[in-house]
């Protein structure tokens, strides 16, 4: 994965150390290890990185900047999100002591640090950048279905739920293409991608109307590659994040889908609402998508963070099984049956009637456990 100039970063991820919670950092950390020096938690400060995100063996959890002096860091990132984007109070002086250090500012909140009159006027002092990665440019257009015209593979992942694996299903895929030596690209569609890849945009914080055309125009600008793999973003049936998730299945129109699915979680997050059978959610998402772009459920990526590896492979012949389809998990046993899928579906001779390739058998149990 192409990442910006080498940094070194310290992670700010206050109190919430666990593979969802600090999904900002330990992807960072999975992609752009080499570059982090440190890990900025009081909570769990000296124990070890690794048995908290599953990655990051020997990164040190420092409880004050101080203590990474020696390996003059030049870079805060905020590796967590907490509820509603909003920056907590006690972490304004750690984001003023990195200002004073002289260290760039890396935050995905919905709050724009760059418009906080306290650190504004310290970054201008000190020459430091704050970069908010989800504020948005402000030429976005609304989405016309371009991106239907498109001669390249684009492949777009999408989950059972929001924060499954779809950033890392798409990364995981895009690299194992590039082993086979095809030319492939992966488009950031959320803060954390833009900073793992230094680029790309954070759909979440666009204007509704323009959610559509801000994935169209990051497929568009990719057009000269063979296959384009899109991050999902949210969950078509949660509450909050829908709107979010639609609109990115129709601005970018991918010609394929990877579902993304997580087999111990059984509502969507934060709520009581159950999450629908396997076979269910791959009939809504190319229904939704027919009427603009044939699409197809091609392959799906299993989330087994929580799972031994014994077990992480029992469920994946279960949902091989049910649903017929390919089935992997791309961290434990890596995305090669996913493109593997792809290319023969891209391979196939196109459906007359539907101008695309037809749709890989679904056969199986009707409601898979």
């Amino acid at each position: 994965m192409t990442t910006p100039v080498k940094r070194r970063i310290v992670i700010l991820a206050e109190g919430k150390l666990d593979v969802f919670s600090a999904k900002t950092a330990a992807g960072v950390i999975r992609y752009r290890g080499d570059e982090v020096v440190g890990l900025l938690d009081r909570t769990h400060a000296g124990q070890p990185l690794e048995g908290f995100l599953g990655v990051g063996r020997g990164i040190p959890i420092v409880s004050e900047l101080r203590e990474l002096d020696a390996v003059k860091p030049d870079m805060l990132l905020i590796g967590i999100a907490p509820s509603g984007g909003q920056l907590p109070p006690s972490w304004r002086r750690l984001i003023v002591q990195a200002i004073e250090r002289g260290m760039e500012i890396v935050s995905g909140l919905h709050a724009m640090l760059g418009d906080d009159p306290e650190f504004a006027e310290l970054a201008r002092k000190h020459g430091v950048r704050i970069w908010d990665v989800r504020r948005p440019p402000e030429d976005i257009p609304i989405g016309l279905g371009r991106a239907r015209n498109m001669a390249a593979r684009t492949v777009l992942t999408v989950g059972s739920d929001c924060n499954i694996g779809k950033k890392i299903g798409a990364i995981e895929m895009t690299e194992e293409c590039r082993r086979r030596g095809r030319d492939a690209v992966f488009v950031p569609t959320g803060q954390t991608g833009v900073m793992i890849t230094g680029r790309g945009l954070a759909i979440d914080r666009v204007i509704s109307d323009f959610v559509a055309g801000a994935a169209e125009s990051l497929v568009l600008a990719e057009q000269g590659h063979d296959w384009i793999f899109v991050e999902g973003q949210g969950g078509i049936f949660h509450p909050s994040f829908s709107g979010v998730t639609l609109a990115l299945m129709h601005g970018s129109c991918p010609k394929a889908m990877v579902l993304c699915h997580q087999p111990t979680r059984r509502f969507l997050r934060h709520t009581q609402i159950p999450i629908p059978p396997l076979r269910e959610i791959v009939a809504i998402h190319e229904a939704l998508m027919r009427p603009i772009q044939v699409s197809r459920v091609v392959g799906v990526a299993l989330n087994c963070c929580d799972l031994t590896d014994e077990q992480a492979g029992a469920e994946v012949k279960r949902v091989e099984q049910g649903l017929q389809l390919p089935v992997t998990d791309v961290i434990r046993f890596g995305a090669a049956p996913l493109v593997d899928a792809l290319e023969r579906y891209f391979e196939t001779p196109s459906d007359p009637a539907s101008g695309f390739a037809p749709s890989l058998s679904l056969r199986g149990p009707e409601r898979p456990p």
